[in-house]
Formats: C-alpha cells, structure tokens, sequence
C-alpha cells in the first residue's frame, strides 16, 4: 500500500492497525524523497537517526496521534546533532548541540524528523531562490518556484513525500509557499510556539507553524507544537486547547470579513473569480459576510520591509567569523575577518536587507524610519481590533496569483516584496492566519487566506476544515490523481 500523498490520520489509522510497521513507513519515506531529488526539497537527511527510532517505536505501544509520523524541519530550526544551515553558506558545517523547543515538542510526541528542508537563505525570500542550496522547485510545473522562505517544506508535502512539515512565516512564509504548492499551512498567533532554538530573522514577526495536506492535519500538530517555554521571553503563557475540539462545528452564522482596502481588481481576473466562487460557497455553508475596513492596511508592505530588515540587521550580526559559523581564510586583522566572513558568509538578498536594516537603525534616521514604522505598525494592529469586534475571521486572497517561474522576478526585488502583499498584515499585528488550497489557475493551484483574532487558532481551523469538507482542491495532487 502506498504512503505517497497519506495523511496524518490515515497514517496513524494504518500504524496503529498494524497495515505497515513504523520502520516500513519511514524506509518508504526515503525511497519517496530519492525518488523525488530533482525537487531539491532536502539539504540534509536524517536516514540512520529516523530507522533507529522506527525500530525503537515498533517495539513498544505508543498511542499518540503522531507517533511515528516521518516529519520534515524547515532548515532553521535548530536540531542536535544533525546540521542546521539556515539555507546559507555562513551555517553550512553549523551542527547544533541542542534542539529548538519546536522540535523537542514534536519529537517527544513521537514524530520521526525525516530531513531538514531548503529554504530561502536565513527566511528571506518569497521564492525559494535565494538558497545558498539552490532553488527548490514546485512538484506542480518545471521551474516553478514554490514560493518561500518555507519552500522546501511546500515541496516536500505538495510531492506527497511526508504529510507535514514544520515552517516558519515572518511575512507569509508558510502562507504563500501553501498557496503555491496547493496545500495547507498554517502561522499561530505570535508567541504561540516558542521561538527558542529557531534561528532569527526578524524576531518580533517570527513565528512557526504547522504545513501539511489538510486544516485537521495541521490542528493535530499544532497540539503538540506549542507550549509556553521559559527560555523564549516572548513565549505566551496562555491555555493552549485542543485545536482539534471544534474543527467540526458548523459555521452557520459566523460572519467573515471582507477588507474593503484590498483591490482585487488589479489581480489576475481568473484568480478573482475563484475568490468570488469561495465566498459564494461560505455563503453556502451559512456564513455572513461583511465589508470591513482597515484604514492603514496599504501601509502594511513599506512597514514591514522597514522593521524586518531592522531586525534582520541586528540578529545576523552575530555572524562575524568568531564564534560559530563560516569563518574567511587567513584573516589579516579583525576588521578583514569581520569583512570578509560576511561578504563570503551572505547571500545578495541578506546583504540588502542587512544594507537597509543598518540604515533605518542609523542615528540619523531611526526616528524617521524604524520608530515610525512602529507607530503605523500599532495603527494597523488596532484596525485589526476594531475589525474583529464585527467579524470572526477576514478572508482575502492568499497571494496575487499561482506560482510563477523562477528567474522571472529576480531582477526586481521590489515586485518580489509585493508577492506579499496580504499575509505581511497578520504578522505585523501578531495574529493568527493560514491558507488553504482553494483552486486552479492555469492547472496552478492558489489559495486563499482566512486571518483570525488573537488565540482563535481553533476558529480559524473550523473555518478551513468546514471548508475542505465540502470541496475537493486539498485532494488534487500534482501527479493528477485525487486523494
């Protein structure tokens, strides 16, 4: 029986009514991602470490909903023992002597981590091409991007390789690489899931979050991921319920939100009809809906791309050559080491925002930028408020249209920004979002975006998988069977 495109409950059902063996599944996983290399999905595997624990599972009786359920990291979260390059050549021999919170979680629930995904270098990127691994490809057409930073764990589900992965979304880096690779992820409310052992981009917009096939799939993981943790200080300390609890519940009556600053007339007509043809099937499951406004929303892209690379700057100075890390040949003095380390260490899209951060945080100038953009950053954050006191989520497309061929945006950084344009809102007001597949522009999956209030994870996830009940786009696969 095939692996190939199971979810998590079909694969608990299957390991629990013992159709195939923990160590079965895991040797089936890797021959699926060595059937699948050419998606470059993987820059490091972890073949010897997952048999072991297949073998340990398989030994003794373990009840737990992902309990030898193979899982593939996002390559920033630290791992021990097993290398942590964060897509770049400034970590390519980094190997952790820890793991990150995130990661422990998981794997104490019983999850068997497969591999470490590629990514855009240290997240930054919204297409996976910034890699110091190379571009990882989308499973849907020959080079198409899969989005990013979280490409590879797009990937890597979408191709049906594992059923989940972990990722990380600062501006939509689980969202957008969902909607282009046509499955569903999720970002929680910021400090749901520890930050702690996940390297940092941009620490005040950095969250994780669960990618995999289905809304239900992504609340089984999101049970064990999160957990309030002392040793990261922006950790909530708040009851994490059971995600999957409500999943079930009718949404009849709830009312969705529909931003009136969101001008879908200048997106792709077909991707406009398909969001017209979800509010319409909402509708048909009894939702409400209502225009609402956020007043500040088209301030959301130039604050963001004012306070990340800020952040970014700060966060990556640590890699000087000193410590940890790549470090150049036969420094000079400290100034040549520092220099040289870097420009050998970063790739061009770390070096800009490195540029632009440095300069926003310039005595001259942190007024008129950083400090500015973090009063319009509390602006929007409070729309978001007023809006959710009429609302229980808001929908907006995902992105402004499907997957696009790599090399085709590269040259202009700006209109790589703006791919954007509707996940960076959730992220600068902390809130919790995801995507769903939602369906096909030219044979292209794309999706759509429902944003959630604060701690309403659960209401986000009845919302998606009420949705998935009752259409079929999260069943398509790329080979062009039907779950």
């Amino acid at each position: 029986m095939s692996i190939q495109y199971k979810s998590i409950k079909n694969l608990t059902s299957m390991l629990q009514n013992k159709e195939i063996s923990h160590k079965e599944l895991i040797n089936e996983t890797f021959t699926l991602i060595e059937s699948k290399m050419d998606l470059n999905a993987f820059i490091t595997l972890n073949k010897d470490a997952a048999i072991e624990k297949a073998t340990l599972l398989d030994s003794k009786k373990n009840d737990s909903s992902l309990a030898g359920i193979p899982i593939a990291q996002k390559d920033l979260f630290c791992t021990k023992d097993l290398r942590t390059t964060c897509g770049s050549n400034m970590l390519s021999s980094f190997i952790p002597p820890y793991s990150a919170t995130v990661i422990s979680n998981l794997e104490n629930a019983g999850c068997i981590s497969v591999g470490k995904t590629n990514m855009d270098e240290f997240a930054m990127g919204s297409s996976n091409e910034t890699s110091f691994y190379g571009n990882v490809e989308n499973p849907w057409g020959k080079n198409l991007v899969p989005g990013g930073s979280s490409g590879g764990s797009a990937s890597a589900v979408s191709s049906g390789i594992v059923p989940a992965a972990t990722g990380t979304d600062t501006g939509g880096s689980i969202r957008q690489p969902a909607s282009l690779c046509g499955i569903t992820g999720l970002k929680p409310t910021y400090g749901r899931i520890s930050r702690w052992g996940m390297i940092a981009f941009a620490s005040s917009l950095d969250q994780a979050g669960p990618m995999a096939r289905t809304a239900e799939d992504c609340a089984i993981l999101l049970n064990e991921m999160c957990s309030h943790d002392i040793k990261d200080t922006t950790s909530l300390n708040e009851h994490i319920p059971d995600f999957t609890k409500d999943i079930e519940q009718p949404i009849k009556g709830m009312k969705i939100g529909i931003v009136k600053e969101f001008d879908l007339s200048k997106l792709d007509s077909e991707v406009v009809k398909i969001f017209e043809e979800s509010k319409k099937h909402y509708e048909s499951l009894g939702a409400e809906f209502i225009e609402i406004s956020l007043p500040n929303i088209s301030l959301s892209v130039p604050t963001y791309y004012v306070v990340a690379p800020a952040e970014c700057s700060s966060n990556l100075s640590r890699f000087d050559g000193v410590k940890f890390g790549k470090r150049c040949d036969d420094p000079k003095n400290l100034e040549d080491l520092y220099i040289r380390t870097r420009s050998e260490g970063f790739g061009d899209e770390v070096k800009r925002r490195i540029l632009i951060g440095s300069y926003v945080l310039s005595a001259g100038f942190y007024d008129a930028y950083y400090k500015k953009a973090q009063q319009v950053r509390r602006l929007i954050k409070n729309d978001f408020d007023e809006a959710f006191l009429k609302v229980d989520v808001l929908m907006s497309p995902t992105t402004r249209g499907p997957a696009f061929e790599a090399g085709s945006k590269g040259s202009d950084p700006i209109q790589m920004y703006l791919e954007d344009l509707f996940t960076i809102p959730a992220n600068l007001a902390g809130l919790p979002a995801l995507s769903i597949p939602n369906g096909f522009v030219d044979n292209k999956p794309i999706g759509l975006q429902l944003i959630g209030n604060f701690l309403e994870e659960s209401k986000l996830l009845q919302f998606a998988h009420n949705f998935q009940k009752t259409t079929d786009y999260h069943l398509k696969t790329p080979s062009g069977e039907n779950i």
